[in-house]
């Protein structure tokens, strides 16, 4: 999924080598966007003050959406998943687990896949959750009228390729409710991934009674119907948004906590100010500068484990300069020193990107550029005549703007990178700052260069990540366009051989690397601080954790 785009003149490269940061590099501050605006929470019940456990997330940028099937950030996602529970979950350890669907079984041919829903599931109106309810989410998230950037991500479901190209109705998606209890998935071919993909919150049921009555307004405070272990009670925008308990959720039993409240807070800084001051028990991320002084003070606190997220600038491609150059693009990757960005810049345990799928994807090898093990010096000089050749000197020189999110790292990566490209080939780029949604927006419109995005697997397998660059997927920022490459990952959904299926997503990603459609910088690792009273927290590659196996000590102070 997209994350942090997702989720700026230029100290020179030997300087920031040296670990000497230009002023202009530590000068940038950030203003956080949420400063003014967040207020405290209420800290007892409206029935006679009894103490409420209420737990409180950082949840970075506003979510940019709480439509299931629209939604396209993990911000919202983390919500999402809150408040809706899916066909399955993500389990603790990152694997997959029973949902809606207390069990599941796939035909001898793997195309025929039956999920069996649990009687006791209910809508927070007190409604059963039926088969239906999953059917027509389905159908609504490949119907051309959602314009859902996730239509694709079922792309192996029957038909689904059909309908999201509009040459086939919703209704002939491959899903069926043969009973109340019970939905059939049929696909285009075996997909052992399939039960994982149906945790996306994409994926998730919505109640159709509302959907019907209020459009698109069923997703306010108040309106919402949902059937996770909470319901949405509040969302001011640039502040907060309230979950509380739905006690009609059919495990509601094990929950523990009466709610959860969002904090909006995008700039680090003054989240973990916030954390200090008890004014949060989970961070959304953990900043930087800080670090040192957390480990020294409040090590317990502090949760740092991989991530299946890669960050990257990607090139505009409608953009003549870079669609006709792709020795330019090559050459913009080439100088750049991820080596020194992931000690000096990141220092929290990233690892410099060389390639597309992180590691750790489960039974596959990641790939890398040809030039990964070639010195930098000799990697600049190459980059050198690759520059020369699109057209370009240091008397003519390539001039983009650079459009990303405003906050700290991507900040000081911005003016690492840029600053790279100054001294090595003489690049003008031109720095642009925006709030998070406006990047969004100028991304779907196109109006950008050069833009940084972040890329966050939706299940531990490698299709997610060679699904990316599709042609017709919907969160295909850099509009990347290979027939070449569509062939391998389109026969690598339909090969049922692992071990077949496995070289062709690795040729698929190394035929990418070499086209260079974007620029991976580094792959994450989670960073968040938990407070000590926070009890069941969990780590896990996918960065998913769930409110609801969360508890609050009690008594217990931040």
């Amino acid at each position: 999924m997209s994350t942090d785009m997702p989720r700026r003149e230029r100290p020179g490269a030997q300087a920031l080598a040296r670990g000497i940061l230009p002023a202009a590099l530590c000068a940038v501050l950030l203003v956080g966007l949420a400063s003014g605006c967040a207020r405290a929470p209420s800290s007892s019940a409206e029935n006679g003050g009894a103490a409420e456990s209420i737990l409180l997330r950082g949840s970075g940028p506003e979510p940019d959406s709480l439509d299931p099937q629209k939604a396209r950030t993990f911000q919202a996602q983390d919500i999402l998943r809150d408040l809706y529970e899916c066909l399955t979950s993500v389990a603790k350890d990152g694997s997959v687990a029973p949902g809606v669907a207390s069990s599941w079984s796939a035909s001898p041919d793997g195309k025929t896949n039956t999920f069996h829903l649990r009687p006791e599931a209910r809508w927070s109106n007190g409604d059963r959750v039926v088969g239906a309810d999953f059917v027509a989410a389905l159908r609504r998230l490949v119907d051309p009228a959602t314009a859902s950037a996730y239509a694709q991500v079922v792309e192996v479901i029957a038909h689904a390729q059909q309908i999201t190209a509009g040459k086939a109705p919703p209704a002939s998606l491959g899903v069926a409710a043969p009973d109340d209890a019970t939905v059939t998935v049929t696909l285009e071919a075996p997909a052992p991934y399939l039960p994982a993909l149906l945790a996306n919150p994409s994926t998730c049921p919505v109640h159709r009674p509302t959907l019907a009555r209020y459009g698109s307004s069923f997703t306010r405070p108040g309106i919402m119907v949902s059937n996770g272990a909470f319901v949405l009670k509040d969302w001011v925008p640039g502040s907060h948004l309230i979950a509380t308990r739905n006690h009609r959720y059919w495990n509601d039993a094990h929950t523990r906590l009466d709610g959860v409240e969002y904090l909006v807070i995008p700039d680090e800084h003054a989240e973990f100010t916030r954390y200090r001051a008890g004014d949060l028990d989970i961070s959304a991320v953990v900043p930087r500068d800080d670090l040192e002084w957390i480990r020294a003070n409040i090590p317990r606190e502090l949760h740092i484990s991989p991530q299946l997220t890669t960050y990257f600038y990607g090139f505009n491609l409608d953009r003549a300069v870079f669609r006709d150059s792709p020795g330019l693009r090559r050459a913009l990757s080439m100088v750049i020193d991820r080596e020194l960005l992931a000690k000096q810049v990141l220092r929290a345990g990233e690892q410099p990107a060389y390639g597309w799928v992180p590691p750790g994807i489960h039974d596959y090898t990641a790939q890398s550029f040809d030039y990964r093990a070639v010195p930098l010096a000799e990697r600049i000089a190459r980059a050198r005549e690759l520059y020369r050749a699109a057209g370009y000197s240091p008397e003519h020189p390539l001039r983009f703007e650079l459009r990303y999110n405003a906050n700290q790292i991507n900040d000081r990566i911005a003016l690492a990178v840029t600053a790279m490209w100054k001294e090595t080939l003489g690049v003008e780029a031109q720095l642009v700052a925006v709030e998070f949604r406006t990047l969004l927006q100028d991304i779907d419109r196109r109006d950008v260069d050069v833009f940084l995005s972040s890329w966050e697997g939706d299940y531990n397998d490698a299709y997610t990540f060679a699904q990316y660059f599709k042609s017709d997927f919907g969160v295909n920022l850099t509009h990347y366009r290979s027939a070449a490459y569509d062939s391998l990952v389109e026969r690598a959904a339909a090969e049922a051989d692992p071990l077949k299926r496995r070289a062709l997503l690795e040729q698929a990603e190394q035929r990418v690397l070499a086209d260079q459609p974007l620029i991976p910088i580094y792959f994450y690792v989670n960073k968040h601080l938990v407070k000590p009273r926070v009890q069941g927290w969990y780590d896990n590659a996918l960065n998913v954790v769930y409110s609801k196996d969360l508890a609050l000590a009690p008594g217990a102070t931040r």
